[in-house]
């Protein structure tokens, strides 16, 4: 929800809703995350950061599962956009993907699971916070200055489609906190970053859960649709 102050007398303010430069601008400024020419704000994958886009219900999964272990750590960025979840994992990871399935005995099965690395494009959500130049917390004559709101995502308009489920944090290293293979040997560090070994084991694990269940749905009511058959 938007904190505003509300003067006596009305005065003139610029909409909430940051433009597409605005959002451009926050990722390249804030983050130093490249974007891509054109309308929606998209943000070039595999310089800073590569992509696991999976099913948004195993991932809401695989997440949840992850925070009672404790198995990640800390937080990393996670978006959401059309029924799909965006986990954001170190550069590179992309291209280990399919043997590290290989290794975790996933690679004979078909996920839905699509790695996005060098080249790809991710819609950019719009940024946890912006700029907006207002007059919330000054005096009926406005001499106070810009003030700094808090925007909440926003459905519709060109960024509408995608929200931050964890928003990566500027000025703190976002990338520090990426999953990662390299992590594999400093389980013992825990200012390093997650290991993405457990975090693709329990997504796959998770991915598969959710296509037998359906499987299983799909069946009991074909079932329900038969006649019983006696020999």
């Amino acid at each position: 929800m938007v904190r505003t102050a509300f003067p006596a007398v009305p005065l003139s303010r610029r909409p909430l809703t940051p433009s597409d430069d605005e959002v451009r601008l926050w990722y390249e400024n804030a983050l130093g995350w490249p974007t891509v020419p054109g309308v929606p704000v998209r943000l070039a994958v595999g310089v800073r950061f590569d992509v696991l886009d999976v099913p948004a219900e195993a991932g809401c999964a695989a997440l949840e599962r992850l925070g009672r272990s404790g198995g990640l750590g800390r937080g990393f960025p996670v978006a959401l956009g059309d029924g799909r979840m965006r986990l954001l994992v170190a550069a590179g990871s992309a291209e280990e993907l399919p043997g590290l399935l290989e290794w975790l005995d996933w690679g004979a099965l078909e996920l839905d699971l699509v790695a996005i690395g060098a080249g790809g494009l991710m819609d950019a959500p719009w940024p946890p916070g912006a700029i907006a130049d207002g007059d919330a917390g000054s005096g009926a004559g406005g001499d106070a200055g810009p003030a700094a709101r808090p925007l909440t995502p926003v459905r519709g308009g060109s960024q509408g489609a995608a929200v931050w489920l964890r928003p990566p944090e500027p000025g703190r290293g976002a990338e520090a906190s990426l999953p990662t293979l390299s992590a594999m040997g400093t389980r013992g560090d825990r200012d390093g970053p997650p290991n993405l070994v457990p975090l693709v084991n329990t997504v796959a694990t998770q991915i598969h859960r959710v296509r037998l269940r359906r499987a299983c749905a799909a069946a009991a009511v074909r079932a329900d649709g038969q006649p019983l058959a006696f020999s």
